[in-house]
Order: structure tokens, then C-alpha cells, then sequence
């Protein structure tokens, strides 16, 4: 099996996991507060956060594929997700979640399109800084886990 087909086996299976998760949340959870440092996020926040953020890093990885530095050094994530969320601001949690289902069946096809070398083109992560597209792929189910965790916490 190739590492492309493998990276992309590892975004399928964890999006089902987590389209699984979001449409068992009563409505109740999708307004548990997961974060409260700074502007508070609920639970619909963080789904409206992997939409947003994957559209995003997506847009950026196909440039860094075709010979684009990446994240502009004056990038900053906080402002971004900021801006974001006011974007998303009026969807409803049911509307995200299939927001998120289109955007990961779109990163899952453009994975899947990758040739295994252009996995060590390199860019700029607006997060992890200088690395190859195989760690920023990595990273896009590596930064929903992270997120999982403290959802994990709220929803006990």
C-alpha cells in the first residue's frame, strides 16, 4: 500500500468516526463549552473550527504543492479561527456536520490524488512552521484528536 493511500485510509476512517460522534450529540452537548480562555467555544464551535480549518490548510496545501511557500509570516492562527467562527456563526450544528462531511470527502479525494514524492514538498505550516506535506497531512487528523480529547472530557 502506498503512504498517500494510507494517509488517506487514516482521514476516511477518522472522519466517519467523528460524522459518527457529532450526530449522536443531543442538543444539549452541542452547547457544552469545551474551551473558556478567551472567546468560549461549545462543542458546535470546535466542529465549525475542523470545517473551517481544513478548508483552509487544503487551499494552502494544493499552493505548497505547486511551488508556494505556504503560511505568510505574518499569518495568524488566532485571528483566523476568530474569523472564522464569526463566518459560522449562524449554522446550525446540522448544517456544519454536513459542511464537514463535503470538506473531508474533498481532502480525502485530493490526498488520494498525491503521488508518494510530492509528500516531501515542503512549506510553510501556519502551526508547525517548516515541514513536508506528508507531516501537514498528518497533522489535519493529528489536530482533530487533539480537540477529541477535551470534547471527550465535556461530553463524560
Amino acid at each position: 500500500m502506498s503512504e498517500v493511500t494510507d494517509l488517506a485510509e487514516k482521514l476516511k476512517s477518522e472522519g466517519d468516526r467523528f460524522i459518527e460522534i457529532f450526530s449522536a450529540l443531543t442538543d444539549d452537548q452541542w452547547k457544552a463549552e469545551v474551551y473558556t480562555e478567551g472567546e468560549t467555544w461549545a462543542i458546535r464551535n470546535v466542529l465549525a473550527h475542523f470545517v473551517t480549518s481544513e478548508r483552509g490548510l487544503i487551499r494552502l496545501f494544493e499552493s505548497i504543492r505547486q511551488g508556494g511557500a505556504g503560511a505568510a509570516d505574518d499569518f495568524s492562527i488566532d485571528r483566523y479561527n476568530e474569523a472564522q467562527q464569526r463566518k459560522t456563526k449562524e449554522f446550525t450544528p446540522a448544517e456544519l456536520l454536513e459542511q464537514y462531511k463535503e470538506v473531508r470527502a474533498n481532502t480525502i479525494v485530493w490526498v488520494s490524488a498525491l503521488k508518494d514524492e510530492e509528500l516531501k514538498v515542503r512549506g510553510k505550516h501556519p502551526f508547525i512552521g517548516e515541514t513536508s506535506l506528508r507531516e501537514m497531512v498528518k497533522m489535519l487528523y493529528l489536530h482533530n484528536q487533539l480537540h477529541y480529547r477535551d470534547l471527550k472530557r465535556v461530553l463524560k
